[in-house]
């Protein structure tokens, strides 16, 4: 009955944190929906021409690799990670959903939100008292803003606020506190190669620091190639240094994906080996693994 009761209250709050999500990119989707309405109307009316323009994959495959790229995007991450806990016997999975939206400002600004949620299901990790915790839930919901102007170059950048709420009342799927900051990235497009920087600083806003601090300071060098045949090979390292624990996770990324489009819809499909560098005490350890979905909605 206990575990019911808990199941319900998990699903209760992945549902909560997911229309969070959804509200905040509601407003992009939502212009894009009646820009949509609005061309569908032309059509009828004869104004435009029933002609649809060919979807450029490439294109598309390339913006995907781009963080601030003037495209919606709902992507999908699952991960597996294992060596946790105490004696690195435990595994961890988990799901993450993080869309795109971009509000164009004029003049070829913009401003991207990024919302992710993310929930976690843990097996057999043990802790610092010698017990073994098996359960799910939900880790955080994160908050990714970038204002990124026009540069008229192949060089680009955004900075924007940045936040991240506590993990539950557990303390198993990471830090109870609330973290706040900022965040920034740059890039540059060059020809095939999408390849930059992507960072953020945390600081701690309140909260028990039990399980964890947001004193946190991340960096995520990446590099990225996509071909003719709108395939994509990708790397990255994903450094997050904790100023209170002295400590460093460092997972190394490389991975293959291909966008295809279906019935004019682009969805992009990707995985790959993950090997952590370094590690905190307790986090993951050595090999693991990724898979992304990713549905583009087309302007």
């Amino acid at each position: 009955m206990i575990k019911k009761v808990l199941f319900m209250k998990t699903l209760l709050k992945l549902l909560c944190t997911l229309l969070l999500s959804a509200a905040i990119a509601a407003p992009a989707i939502a212009q894009e929906i009646g820009t949509r309405a609005a061309t569908a109307d032309a059509i009828k009316t004869g104004v435009v021409s029933t002609t649809a323009a060919p979807v450029d994959s490439v294109d598309i495959a390339k913006k995907l690799s781009n963080p601030i790229a003037n495209m919606i995007s709902l992507p999908l991450q699952y991960e597996f990670s294992r060596g946790l806990g105490k004696n690195q016997g435990g595994s961890e999975q988990t799901l993450l959903f993080q869309p795109v939206a971009p509000f164009n400002l004029g003049g070829g600004d913009t401003f991207i939100v990024r919302p992710i949620v993310a929930g976690a299901r843990e097996v057999s990790i043990q802790g610092a008292n010698g017990q073994a915790y098996s359960g799910y839930g939900i880790a955080s919901v994160t908050l990714e803003s970038f204002y990124a102007p026009n540069t008229n170059s192949s060089w680009i950048w955004g900075i924007g606020p940045y936040a991240q709420s506590p993990s539950g009342n557990s303390g198993h799927f990471g830090s109870q506190q609330t973290g706040a900051g900022v965040t920034a990235v740059v890039l540059n497009r060059d020809g095939p190669w999408t390849y930059g920087l992507l960072g953020y600083q945390s600081w701690n806003m309140g909260g028990n620091p039990s399980y964890g601090t947001q004193n946190n300071l991340y960096g995520q060098p990446f590099v990225a190639f996509t071909n003719k045949d709108a395939w994509t090979f990708a790397a990255n390292m994903e450094a997050q240094y904790n100023y209170d624990s002295h400590r460093t996770s460092n997972p190394l990324y490389v991975g293959v994906s291909k966008l295809e489009v279906f019935d004019g819809v682009p969805i992009s499909f990707g995985a790959g080996p993950m090997y952590y560098v370094s590690n905190t005490p307790g986090g993951p350890s050595g090999w693991g693994a990724r898979a992304t979905a990713t549905l583009v909605i087309l302007k």
